[in-house]
């Protein structure tokens, strides 16, 4: 079982071209080898294979704060399942998690939502989709200062409030409120319970 996620930047028309294409492919770079891992794609549209499906959300969360804090976002659908053609471009790959990613994406205009995911049951696909959604009425939201907290506290778990505060050079009271303000703690829970969903699904 493998997880895609298929996305594309929010209001890119409007963007100066260049500029965020390339910013979007600096954030990617950090998720493998392109184009067998992610590609961009048609301009605006991107896919990444996120090979361990327990760090999906969190990877489309991390993505997504980036995305933030440079003032741009982004739709993502998550699809789960397996992948039954290896090409050597990730968009020319195909299986389930492929076609549950690509079905949900086209979906999500319609929807008003700039997150969701399939995995293909529909009670896990209904309670987790809810709870994202809830959690998108704050994350949806995020200013550049909380997203770039979001990032750098994702990319560095193991750092102390004081050590994030170094890397974003502020105090801990700031690094304290930007944590608070960003809902960070309840961003982690919702990771941590979709990780035993999906653990549940890989086991089954």
């Amino acid at each position: 079982m493998t997880s895609i996620i298929t996305g594309d930047i929010i209001g890119s028309r409007q963007q100066k071209s260049r500029h965020w294409v390339e910013d979007l492919k600096k954030i990617l770079i950090q998720f493998g080898e392109t184009p067998s891992q992610w590609e961009v794609y048609r301009g605006d549209e991107f896919q990444i294979e996120v090979k361990n499906p327990e760090d999906a959300l969190l990877t489309a969360i991390l993505l997504k704060a980036h995305l933030r804090a440079i003032r741009s976002d982004a739709r993502m659908s998550i699809g789960f399942g397996d992948k039954t053609h290896n090409a050597e471009k990730i968009s020319e790959s195909n299986g389930g998690a492929f076609i549950h990613s690509g079905e949900l994406f086209e979906t999500l205009k319609k929807q008003k939502v700039t997150l969701a995911i399939r995995t293909g049951n529909v009670d896990i696909d209904e309670k987790l989709n809810l709870m994202i959604q809830l959690a998108l009425t704050f994350m949806d939201n995020w200013l550049v200062q909380s997203a770039e907290f979001v990032a750098v506290a994702i990319e560095n778990p193991t750092l102390s409030q004081e050590e994030l505060g170094q890397k974003l050079s502020i105090n801990q009271a700031a690094v304290s409120r930007r944590q608070k303000r960003a809902q960070f703690d309840l961003v982690m829970n919702l990771d941590r319970y979709f990780r035993t969903q999906i653990k549940q699904l890989t086991v089954s």
